[in-house]
């Protein structure tokens, strides 16, 4: 676990120094902007694809899978039922910020550091972003049911996943003229969104006196403390080997995506919420973590 630590003060480190930028660097007010589009649009597909295309695709089709899937829609419907009255988009954010974990950024070290298999956390990517954002892209979208699906077709992040997953279920070898390049623009991913997540922090006060400070800590208690332990009863429900049930229950613990603060800054709705989750659940979820994996290995 302390090797896990290290990726957290790693991750630490990047999102000061880009609140630092924002704060002494004199840039522009539409430089979060720009970083946050140039890393969904480029950045984080040729991650993504990357990722995914040297996955195994039958872990698609696994009981603890099953379990994540079904802890992350009952975080989602929970929050929903908890704020009601507010409004369509910001309920379907906040679920977001509840049940969305952070597979990519932090989720890959945890996996690594933690469980000792980064490929643990391969599945939970390609239901977030093959299932669960085109689904949440497609309620954002206004307009018909057409517009919604096409949508999240054009979305870079969906396309890239699909992408990935053919390849990897082909066997399709990609030519290192192609995937070099892929491999060395999809580094740039991490560093960036977390620099782009620390200038968003420049400037404003977290849990600001408002409406979305409720929501926003329903949101992190549910993502830190709900969603791990519903994963561990459903775990314990489809009787799960103990370490496939550690390893569900670890990962439902991992933070809000930055993902979730990206479709906050496109879709320009909960992006108070979004970007206070993202960053209070980061710190909430490091004594999470290091309570499941002492439990568990006690």
């Amino acid at each position: 676990m302390l090797h896990a630590l290290d990726g957290f003060a790693l991750i630490g480190a990047i999102v000061l120094a880009g609140w630092a930028v924002g704060r002494f660097a004199g840039l522009p007010e539409t430089t979060e902007e720009i970083v946050g589009r140039l890393v969904y649009t480029i950045l984080a597909p040729c991650l993504l694809f990357t990722v995914v295309a040297r996955a195994d695709p039958d872990v698609l089709f696994s009981e603890p899978l099953l379990v994540s899937g079904l802890a992350a829609l009952l975080t989602f419907i929970a929050y929903g039922l908890i704020f009601f009255r507010r409004d369509r988009r910001t309920r379907i954010m906040g679920g977001m910020c509840a049940g969305y974990v952070n597979a990519n950024y932090i989720g890959i070290p945890i996996a690594t550091y933690v469980l000792n298999d980064a490929a643990l956390v391969v599945p939970i990517m390609m239901l977030q972003l093959l299932v669960i954002t085109p689904i949440v892209l497609a309620l954002l979208t206004s307009g018909s049911a057409r517009e919604a699906v096409l949508s999240a077709l054009r979305n870079p992040l969906v396309v890239a996943v699909a992408l990935g997953a053919t390849v990897a279920a082909t066997g399709l070898r990609i030519p290192a003229v192609v995937a070099d390049p892929l491999n060395v623009i999809g580094q740039a991913t991490v560093p960036l969104v977390l620099i782009a997540f620390g200038l968003s922090l420049h400037g404003r006060a977290i849990l600001a006196p408002g409406p979305d400070r409720a929501p926003t800590l329903v949101a992190v208690a549910g993502k830190t403390a709900g969603m791990p332990a519903i994963a561990f009863l459903l775990a314990l429900l489809f009787r799960l080997p103990h370490h496939e049930t550690y390893a569900v229950t670890v990962l439902a613990g991992l933070p809000t995506a930055q993902n979730v603060f990206l479709h906050a800054q496109r879709f320009r709705t909960g992006l108070i919420l979004a970007r206070d989750a993202v960053f209070l659940s980061t710190i909430a979820c490091v004594p999470v973590l290091l309570l499941i994996a002492v439990l568990f290995t006690r």
